[in-house]
């Protein structure tokens, strides 16, 4: 039995009836139910029937309630969860603004950064060449500047600035609103000591970060500096747009005016560039500045600043763009001047005034006569650029042009351009000849020649046969410059061009004559000044004076710094020579009524056109041409003399009229030069014949066409046989005379 009892299986009945329970019963009761089975979901009678529907009707009642309590309930917990959130926000704003805090410097060592300094250039009269430096225009005290700038710019910028203590969270909150109702950013938060805290110190990084030392910045800034001192620092170094830093430099930009003449319109344009200064300038959308110049406007008017009638006046006159700003010649001015500083005063750290050489009158004459001439005939020469320098015997740059226009290009061909000179460097080939006993009477024959392989030919392949000295300067002979080159010896030639001035490198052949070797427009000028001066060489300068912005004077050029380089007798016999270039030559349009002298220039394929003339007051070289040395059809005489005949008439016209130094006269003897006899071996032809050579009467005669001492056959002042012209090759032995020794040569 009891074996059939533990065998058996049993199965385990839930639904059953409850009976009595044995130990290893297995059946479960209602009470053992987690959950009631489906059969019994019927309401039962009893107890429970009861209890359940009353727990059901309490829950209803409790979703169901009252519309003012539910409303309560829920304005309370939202009141509570802001409440947690705005204190949780606070204690996350202020762990960040200690974090990235603690990342900054001490607040002890804080201090204004120096604003980069100003180069203010003013001319030899006192008015405004240019502004140099980072900011392009000198700092300008808030009680100097128009009262119209700050009103403008708190007016559109921070309306609050005198209210709020560097951060206003007022703007703030408007400017958020308002962002939201236009659905995107159109008004910043930043007050203006935010925007100078940036601008001073920071990146302008959009960062978290950047933001927080910002708003620290500027709390700072306001509790060491009034609000008067903010403002002014910020109107002298924040970006107005087309490279322009501080309200000076946009004035003298935009209006070519001082900030502190600028008018109420004028005030509105500068204070609408401060949302988008480049996009906004007027230099790149004239439009668009203006419109936001009249938002400006409104704004002042709303905020009490100007009346209605105020407005209207200055919308119906916006302000006037300097078009031409930029252009202007004297920038090349300025530009040199600033390569001259650190070799005057060192690194410059403050804000400085220069005074400069420069004649403002005669630098516009200049410009405008450079440019009409391109204008003029330019198309017709193919001649795209040119360059004018005028230099006054003490060496002071008066004027300087280094191309037709400075905003298309800046690169200056008055002083870093090389180009052949042509024969506007045969002056130094006849002055070599000249101090080793030559005089301007000694004749020499112009035909074609050989020198070596070189055949220089004279231009239209003209000749004029026995000529002297002189007329073959004025004519710009190419075969006597040529013979005078082997004579003298080319590196006398260069020694002598050094002397005089010219600095570039030179090349001792025999093309030297016919100036192959490239200079400067500058240093070519500047070699004529002895011819003015009477043998002595000024050091050259584009600075007077230089002092601080409170009138310390850190430089000054006192005293003309002369070097004789050159015997009065020789520099006398060279004027002499040179005034036939203007009286009878290949300048004879370039007479201005009063002594003057020079020599022009053309190079091959007229690539570049020369003349270089001057006054006992004033040597000005004028040189056309192109860039990249690409040929022309202009001439010295079609191109250069007119420009300096323009230009000089206006610069001598108010100064006494003189003579050039010297006083040479043909048969005249010439103290200082060794004596000689005149030689009287006829001058040889050349080796090809003489081909092309007209006698002697069927030429224009200069002035001075007879030779002293002998006929016109033969060679004057001379005390060796002159070499035939197709001797070619090697330099002939230098020959030393008085002046020689007395000048250590």
């Amino acid at each position: 039995m009891a074996r059939r009892t533990k065998n058996r299986r049993i199965e385990p009945t839930f639904d059953a009836p409850a009976t009595r329970r044995r130990g290893d019963d297995l059946t479960l009761g209602d009470g053992d139910r987690v959950l009631p089975s489906r059969q019994r979901r019927k309401p039962a009678k009893g107890k429970n029937a009861k209890r359940t529907p009353r727990k059901r009707t309490r829950r209803r009642s409790g979703r169901n309630g009252s519309n003012g309590r539910g409303l309560f309930g829920f304005l309370r917990t939202a009141v509570y969860w802001s409440f947690v959130l705005a204190l949780w926000g606070g204690i996350a704003a202020v762990g960040i603004t200690a974090y990235y805090g603690a990342k900054m410097p001490s607040a002890t060592t804080w201090e204004i950064p120096d604003r980069p300094p100003n180069v203010k250039i003013v001319s030899a009269d006192g008015d405004m060449i240019a502004n140099r430096g980072m900011t392009g225009g000198e700092a300008v005290g808030l009680h100097e500047m128009s009262p119209f700038i700050p009103q403008a710019v708190i007016a559109i910028e921070d309306r609050r600035f005198y209210s709020h203590f560097g951060v206003d969270p007022i703007g703030l909150a408007r400017a958020m609103s308002e962002n939201v109702m236009a659905g995107r950013l159109t008004q910043g938060g930043s007050t203006l000591t935010q925007q100078l805290a940036k601008n001073l110190f920071l990146k302008p990084d959009r960062t978290i970060e950047r933001k927080v030392q910002e708003v620290l910045l500027a709390l700072w800034l306001e509790q060491k500096h009034s609000k008067d001192q903010i403002l002014e620092m910020y109107l002298n170094r924040v970006y107005f747009g087309s490279g322009a830093y501080g309200v000076e430099a946009a004035s003298r930009r935009y209006f070519n005016k001082s900030a502190r003449d600028v008018s109420l319109s004028e005030a509105a344009l500068l204070a609408g560039l401060l949302k988008a200064p480049s996009r906004l300038s007027p230099a790149r959308d004239p439009q668009a500045a203006e419109t936001r110049a009249q938002v400006v406007l409104t704004a002042m008017r709303d905020q009490g600043m100007i009346g209605d009638s105020e407005m209207t006046t200055a919308m119906s006159r916006p302000a006037t763009r300097a078009a031409a700003y930029w252009t202007g010649s004297e920038h090349y001015f300025a530009d040199r001047v600033m390569e001259e500083l650190p070799g005057l005063i060192g690194d410059v750290k403050n804000d400085i005034v220069v005074e400069a050489t420069v004649d403002f009158r005669l630098q516009k004459q200049a410009e405008s006569t450079i440019r009409s001439l391109i204008d003029e005939k330019g198309g017709k020469l193919a001649v795209s650029q040119g360059a004018l320098v005028s230099i006054d015997t003490t060496g002071a740059v008066r004027a300087m042009v280094g191309g037709y226009d400075y905003a298309n290009s800046q690169f200056d061909r008055a002083s870093e351009a090389r180009r052949q000179p042509g024969s506007a460097f045969k002056p130094f080939v006849f002055m070599a000849a000249l101090e080793q006993g030559r005089r301007p009477d000694s004749v020499r024959n112009d035909a074609p020649i050989k020198i070596g392989d070189w055949s220089p030919e004279n231009y239209k392949g003209k000749y004029y046969g026995p000529v002297t000295l002189a007329e073959a300067l004025a004519r710009s002979l190419n075969s006597v410059a040529a013979q005078l080159a082997m004579e003298a010896g080319p590196k006398s030639v260069v020694e002598l061009a050094h002397r005089m001035g010219i600095e570039s490198d030179l090349k001792a052949n025999a093309s030297i004559a016919l100036g192959t070797s490239e200079v400067t427009p500058l240093e070519l000028t500047a070699a004529y000044l002895p011819f003015a001066t009477g043998g002595l060489r000024p050091e050259v300068y584009f600075v007077k004076r230089i002092t601080t912005a409170s009138g310390k004077v850190l430089y000054r050029h006192d005293k003309p710094r002369m070097t004789r380089v050159a015997s009065p007798e020789i520099v006398g016999m060279m004027n002499a020579m040179m005034q036939g270039t203007v009286e009878y030559g290949s300048a004879r349009s370039a007479r201005i009524g009063r002594p003057a002298a020079g020599k022009t220039g053309t190079t091959q394929q007229s690539r570049d056109a020369w003349f270089v003339g001057y006054t006992a007051d004033l040597v000005t070289g004028v040189w056309f041409g192109n860039d990249a040395s690409k040929a022309t059809s202009a001439t010295g005489s079609s191109m250069p003399v007119p420009a300096w005949k323009a230009f000089m008439e206006e610069a001598v016209k108010n100064r006494p009229v003189k003579r050039l130094p010297g006083s040479w006269r043909p048969g005249a003897s010439s103290p200082g030069i060794a004596a000689t006899q005149p030689d009287t071996r006829p001058v040889p032809q050349a080796s090809v014949g003489g081909n092309g050579a007209q006698p002697p009467h069927e030429r224009p005669k200069p002035p001075a066409a007879v030779p002293a001492g002998g006929n016109p056959g033969h060679t004057a002042s001379v005390r060796r046989p002159v070499p035939p012209a197709d001797v070619g090759g090697g330099s002939q032995r230098k020959q030393t005379s008085i002046l020689d020794i007395i000048l250590g040569n």
